[in-house]
C-alpha cells in the first residue's frame, strides 16, 4: 500500500510541477509520448516510495536500538538529530538551490511533520509526538538527500511530497497495524484454555491408565 500510494502521490504531483512537459506532448498530440512520460513519473516516483519503505524499515530498528542505549534521554537526542538535520537542508545542500526554496522546503516538512506527529499523539500518547517528529523529519531528509543532489525544484517537490506521503501513510497505519484486536485477542485466549483443558486431560488420562495397570499388576501379584 505504501509503494502504490506513493506511485499515485507522485504521480499526480508530476502533473501540477511538470506541466509544460505534459503540455508539450499534448499539442500536437503524441499518445507513445505521454504514456512514455507518465511511465518514467510513475517509476520515478515508485523508486522513492520503495526508499520510504525501507527507511520506515530501518527507524523501527534505530528507535528500539536508541530506547536501549540512552534510555530516558532518547527523545533529547532526538530533537539533537532533528535540529541537525533541517540545518542540514538549510546550510549543507546543493548551493545550487536558492536559500528561499530551502527554507520553503524546511517550512514544508516541518508543518506536515507537526501534523503528523500530532494525530500520532492522539493514536497513542503524548510520548509518541517526538519520536513521530523525528521519523518525519530525520528520515524524510535523509531519504530526500538524493534529491537535494540537483538543483531542480520540479524533482525536489515530487520526490518530497512522495516521501511525505508515503512517510506518513506508514507511520498513521502503523498504530492499526499493531494495534491489539479484543476479538482476536479474546479467540486466542479461548484457543489457548481449549488446549490447555486437553492437555491437562489427556495427562489425567494417562495417568489414571498407569494407575490401573498398577492396579492390575498388584492384583495378579
Amino acid at each position: 500500500m505504501t509503494v502504490i500510494i506513493g506511485g499515485i502521490v507522485g504521480l499526480l504531483t508530476s502533473f501540477v510541477v511538470a506541466s509544460d512537459v505534459y503540455l508539450n506532448v499534448l499539442k500536437p498530440f503524441d499518445g507513445m509520448e505521454i504514456i512514455g512520460i507518465l511511465l518514467y513519473y510513475l517509476g520515478f516516483a515508485l523508486v522513492f516510495a520503495f526508499v520510504s519503505l525501507a527507511g520506515f524499515l530501518a527507524y523501527l530498528f534505530i528507535h528500539r536500538f536508541g530506547i536501549g542505549i540512552f534510555h530516558s534521554f532518547w527523545p533529547y537526542v532526538q530533537m539533537m538529530v532533528l535540529v541537525l538535520a533541517v540545518f542540514d537542508i538549510l546550510y549543507f545542500s546543493n548551493k545550487d538551490i536558492l536559500l528561499s526554496h530551502r527554507i520553503m522546503i524546511v517550512i514544508v516538512l516541518i508543518v506536515a511533520s507537526i501534523i503528523v506527529a500530532y494525530i500520532k499523539m492522539k493514536q497513542t500518547n503524548k510520548t509518541g509526538f517526538i519520536p513521530a517528529m523525528f521519523f518525519m523529519v530525520v528520515v524524510t531528509t535523509l531519504e530526500l538527500t538524493l534529491g537535494l543532489r540537483t538543483s531542480s525544484m520540479d524533482y525536489i517537490i515530487i520526490i518530497l511530497v512522495t516521501l511525505l506521503a508515503t512517510n506518513s501513510y506508514q507511520l498513521i497505519s502503523w498504530h492499526h497495524v499493531t494495534k491489539v484486536d479484543p476479538e482476536h485477542a479474546k479467540r486466542i485466549a479461548e484457543r489457548r484454555k481449549a488446549r490447555r483443558e486437553k492437555i491437562e486431560k489427556a495427562k489425567r488420562e494417562r495417568l489414571k491408565k498407569e494407575q490401573k495397570q498398577l492396579k492390575t499388576k498388584n492384583d495378579k501379584k
